[in-house]
């Protein structure tokens, strides 16, 4: 259920959680998903149950958003101050990050600002956002067999979606001097999703040390666990390093949705994989909420330097 790319990142076929094809073909991308999760973090899928037209029509509207003037997309800029600063946001001038993004919060949340151009983007955002949390539930299923926990685990633990975002991100075309698009980090939550253009640039850091490219493939959806799923697991399951590199004369187009934990739970690793394991736990437990805070203060924009970040290290033991 799992074939290789030039990525050397798997590509999990999910057809057999749509189709009974079987408990052995389900078996087989289940543990091609735990295999992903213990090596890189990183994983391709394919019919996962977002429609292709939908993942087109995404990718283009927000192409056009982009491409209007900056006044038009000020327009659904949040206020300076704003605690859940949805809308429209570009990098400073001189930030490492040379990109701008669109920022959706739960479609049922009063604080989202959506831009009245183009047309339809407002309803392909929330399209994306329903699909991509019924892959996210399945996601989160998957993992909760590759984990050997109990049936419904995670389920339980993470039940509420209210707290998962959306964001169209837009890059600029690299220059002489600087190909950088977005700077080397990890994501904090559960489980991501990005579905990227053509272009490339989505780069993942190896364990040896190397960073690889994630090519895009088409009609796919890149997958990679957060922080919280490295530290229940006590460490056994990878969030990985990555990054966005530019390319000359291309603007990159990415669609990444945050499938994440309510701000009050508590993330410790787990008895089966600390305690009862007999392994010591590798991280100390901590509030979700407190770790949102530490890493929403982002370092300066115009710094590179990695030991300027809040990352997970922080809570290892």
């Amino acid at each position: 259920m799992a074939s290789s790319n030039g990525s050397l990142l798997p590509v999990v076929d999910l057809a057999p959680f749509f189709v009974d094809e079987g408990d052995v073909a389900r078996g087989r991308a289940t543990e091609a998903v735990r295999e992903a999760c213990l090596s890189s973090g990183f994983f391709h899928v394919v019919n996962h149950g977002v429609p292709r037209e939908l993942m087109a029509r995404a990718l283009e509207l927000q192409a056009s958003f982009f491409a209007l003037p900056d006044e038009e997309k000020a327009k659904v800029r949040p206020a300076e101050g704003t605690p859940f600063p949805s809308g429209h946001a570009r990098q400073p001038v001189g930030s490492v990050d040379k990109n701008e993004l669109l920022l959706v919060l739960h479609p049922k949340l009063w604080l989202n600002l959506y831009p009245e151009e183009p047309a339809g983007f407002r309803e392909a955002l929330a399209e994306c956002h329903a699909k991509f949390t019924e892959l996210g539930l399945l996601i989160q299923e998957i993992l909760n067999e590759c984990m050997g926990l109990p049936q419904g685990f995670l389920g339980e633990y993470n039940d509420d979606r209210t707290f998962d975002f959306i964001s169209a991100r837009h890059a600029f075309p690299a220059t002489e001097e600087d190909n950088r698009g977005a700077r080397p980090h990890q994501d904090v939550g559960c489980i991501t999703f990005v579905l990227q253009d053509g272009v490339g640039g989505l780069e993942v850091l190896r364990p040896d040390g190397v960073w690889a490219p994630v090519d895009p493939i088409e009609g796919s959806i890149v997958v990679n666990i957060g922080d919280v799923m490295q530290v229940l697991s006590n460490g056994k399951f990878r969030s990985a390093m990555h990054r966005v590199v530019r390319k000359p004369a291309a603007h990159r187009y990415s669609l990444v949705f945050f499938f994440q934990l309510h701000d009050d739970k508590w993330v410790e690793p787990l008895p089966r994989f600390a305690g009862d394991s007999g392994e010591p736990p590798r991280y100390r437990g901590f509030n979700y909420g407190e770790y949102l805070q530490l890493r929403r203060k982002r370092p300066h924009p115009l710094s590179s330097r990695p030991e300027n970040i809040t990352d997970i290290t922080h809570y290892a033991i």
